[in-house]
């Protein structure tokens, strides 16, 4: 899809100078929101230097989240932080791992950020429309939190 290569293409040119990774996921979470009408929430959720056993919510556009600190035995972000894998529930009422922050999502997508064979990230996405996440969505939001994982390697 055309929006999807042109949002790519806007997020690679800004990873170029952008100041720090803080940065470049505010943008990324700022413009999914803005341009893809179906994603509700765009967020990513930080290990914790602390506890890396725990996701700390990071930059994210949407509404509030209950969820600032998310086990990696809980939920959907923890099955895609143990899996290693992409995440796509495509009805979350179906799934009794969903971790519910708002009765209005449908749908998640979460990709785990690895850098050096390590998580260190995850980028969330909710929809309020059931099936959002379809493979060509999914390869698109796989690009951006490559993208990320790629800055952060770098530092």
């Amino acid at each position: 899809m055309l929006v999807h290569e042109e949002l790519l293409r806007e997020f690679q040119d800004f990873a170029l100078t952008a100041p720090s990774a803080q940065s470049i996921m505010e943008r990324i979470a700022q413009r999914l929101h803005e341009k893809m009408t179906r994603y509700n929430w765009v967020g990513f959720y930080l290990v914790d230097p602390a506890d890396p056993g725990v996701l700390l919510v990071g930059p994210f556009v949407g509404s509030f989240t209950p969820h600032a600190r998310i086990p990696l035995s809980t939920g959907l972000c923890g099955a895609a932080a143990r899996s290693g894998q992409t995440v796509v529930v495509h009805d979350v009422a179906k799934d009794p791992s969903y971790l519910a922050g708002s009765p209005l999502v449908k749908c998640e997508i979460v990709v785990p950020i690895f850098v050096k064979n390590k998580l260190a990230a995850e980028l969330d996405i909710e929809s309020y429309f059931s099936g959002a996440f379809t493979e060509s969505e999914r390869a698109f939001v796989e690009a951006c939190a490559t993208l990320v994982g790629t800055y952060l390697r770098k530092r």
